[in-house]
Parts: C-alpha cells; sequence; structure tokens
C-alpha cells in the first residue's frame, strides 16, 4: 500500500540547514490503521506533509500503491489527491455555504459523477457515522464531533487508497476515532495518522515513535486498548527522556 523509503527533507534558512526528515522508512499496509507519535519537532507533520504532496521531499520515495509520488507532475498529483488520498484535518475545512449532505459530495462533485449514485454513495456514508439526521444542516448548526464525522465520510466519497488524518486531539480528536475503526472494520480502510494523543492512539494496529526526524521504535497493539495506551505513555515518557 504505503511505503516511505529512505526519505530526507530540510529547510533553508538563509545560510543555515535543518535537518527535518532522515532517512525514514515505513510501510503501511492495506486495511491497517498506522499513528506516528513523538516530541513537538520530531518531523511527524513535515513527513505528514511530505506524504500528502504538499511540500516536496528532498531524496528518497514514497509509494502509493507501487505508484512513485514523487515523480509525478501537477496534474497527476491533482488526480492522486482527488481519487487515490482522503483527508481528515483539525480545522474539519467544512465549507461553512453547504450542508454536510453536499460537504460530503464534494469530491464526487469536483469529479463530475453521476448525481444519483453519489446521493447514495452519501446516504450510506451518513449512516454508518450516525450523521443523517444532520444531513440539511450547516456546520455552524453541528457540534465538533459531527464536524469531524462528517470530515471522515467526505474522504472516504472517492474510497480512496489511504486516507490521512493529522493533529487529532482533545475532544474531536476521541470523536473521530470511531469513525475511523468504523471505516477500517467496515470498509476496509487504510488511515495514516499524526497524533499527540496516547488515546487515540492506542486504538490503532501500530505506533511509530519519531524522534530528531527518525522512527525510533515501531509498537504493534496486543492486549487491551487500555493496556497498549499504558504502554504508549511509558515509551513516550522515555523518548522525551532521552532528549
Amino acid at each position: 500500500m504505503l511505503h516511505v523509503n529512505h526519505l530526507y527533507k530540510s529547510y533553508h534558512t538563509g545560510s543555515a540547514t535543518y535537518e527535518v526528515l532522515k532517512d525514514v522508512n515505513l510501510t503501511v499496509e492495506k486495511g491497517e490503521f498506522v499513528a506516528v507519535m513523538g516530541p513537538s519537532g520530531s518531523g511527524k507533520t513535515t513527513l505528514l506533509n511530505c506524504i500528502s504532496c504538499f511540500i516536496p521531499h528532498d531524496s528518497g520515495e514514497i509509494l502509493l500503491n507501487g505508484t512513485p509520488l514523487g515523480n509525478l507532475d501537477e496534474a497527476r498529483l491533482a488526480q492522486v489527491r482527488s481519487k487515490k488520498l482522503g483527508f481528515v484535518f483539525q480545522d474539519f475545512c467544512l465549507l461553512d455555504g453547504l450542508t454536510v449532505f453536499e460537504n460530503i459530495c464534494i469530491p464526487k462533485i469536483i469529479l463530475h459523477s453521476p448525481y444519483k449514485p453519489m446521493e447514495a454513495k452519501a446516504q450510506n456514508l451518513m449512516e454508518l457515522f450516525d450523521i443523517t439526521d444532520i444531513a440539511d444542516k450547516y456546520p455552524a448548526e453541528i457540534s465538533g464531533g459531527q464536524k469531524q464525522r462528517t470530515a471522515v465520510a467526505r474522504a472516504l466519497m472517492n474510497h480512496p487508497d489511504l486516507i490521512l488524518a493529522g493533529n487529532l486531539v482533545g475532544r474531536s480528536g476521541a470523536a473521530v476515532i470511531g469513525a475511523f475503526r468504523e471505516a477500517k472494520e467496515k470498509l476496509d480502510a487504510t488511515i495514516f495518522m499524526v497524533t499527540h494523543d496516547s488515546f487515540s492512539a492506542s486504538h490503532c494496529d501500530r505506533v511509530l515513535l519519531m524522534r530528531d526526524g527518525q522512527v525510533q521504535k515501531e509498537l504493534k497493539r496486543q492486549g487491551s486498548r487500555r493496556e497498549f495506551m499504558d504502554i504508549l505513555l511509558d515509551e513516550l515518557k522515555q523518548l522525551n527522556e532521552r532528549m
């Protein structure tokens, strides 16, 4: 599914160069729910932005189902973002002038998809995420958790190969985890999430711990969610103490 091989990324400020990603390697298999955690400045957000193709990487490769994303021109990148990737971020990115139903339909509208199949898909997703009763409401009229579930439904409209999620913390982060679990279990969705929140990460199949631009450790969920969260908290404490 997703393969990141020997990824490097630096930022330049005047004559200074700051290495942010240093030989990052990771794999996400189809149907997995994987999180990345680590201290501030560890490179998590930069990694997510490189995989999203929002920023270019310096060297290495990012493969999505065997396609090297770094080699694509802007037109093909736009197609990948609209058809192969789904995005869910903390600020929701819902359009205030559109209803919940219309926001969910945006990916299909952009592709000029037929209305009837689009309506049926949106209806199914709203039922899955228990937001059918707010279909005609606007973003300003619904809660943060409902906004997040709407954003997840929208991300799934084109049945993307991979959902990318970032900065899901606090109440809204907790609210969307249930939607991700539903998407994984019922739609075989593949999710790659960056988070500071150990509660959210404890629902994942695997967690990658980053520090100083590198993946330091991989933790696989075993036992209960609570046991996994305790392990994560302990590992993060040790990671911070080594800084």
